[in-house]
């Protein structure tokens, strides 16, 4: 558990991050959140897991619901088709505790990490961004505990 000190400094390093860092931050939780899910499942601690899942699911969801569908093109109607198929496979590694469809999760969320953290040091890709999210992912990522 973070104390109020770590939370502030939290918010503050959201606050003043830009767009694409948020991405791979949220990205980057997930991926913690799932692969701490891959342990407690091999722990037989499901309900542990399933709490994981929720938290991973969630950022998921806060990703799909930035995506500005409008604007974005084909990338966002492909990112929320992922976002989709990402979340009926943690649903699945829910109900079956298997940590397959999680593994399967972990390793697309982390190829669009490594694209995001390559794409976010061209300039180009800012004006993209601007383009690709709706709302403020800094409300997105406050609204998620990482």
């Amino acid at each position: 558990m973070l104390t109020y000190g770590q939370n502030q400094y939290r918010r503050t390093q959201v606050n003043t991050v830009d767009r694409g860092r948020l991405i791979i931050l949220l990205y980057e939780g997930a991926i913690s959140f799932l692969s701490k899910a891959q342990h407690s499942i091999q722990e037989d601690d499901i309900a542990g897991a399933s709490v994981l899942i929720n938290r991973a699911q969630d950022i998921i969801d806060e990703l799909n619901a930035a995506l500005n569908m409008e604007l974005g093109g084909d990338i966002a109607q492909n990112l929320r088709r992922l976002y989709m198929f990402m979340n009926d496979q943690l649903v699945q590694a829910k109900i079956k505790a298997d940590l397959n469809p999680l593994k399967e999760v972990v390793r697309m969320l982390s190829s669009l990490n490594d694209a995001w953290r390559e794409a976010v040091t061209k300039p180009e890709a800012q004006e993209v961004l601007s383009k690709q999210v709706q709302r403020p992912l800094a409300q997105t990522i406050n609204n998620v505990t990482i």
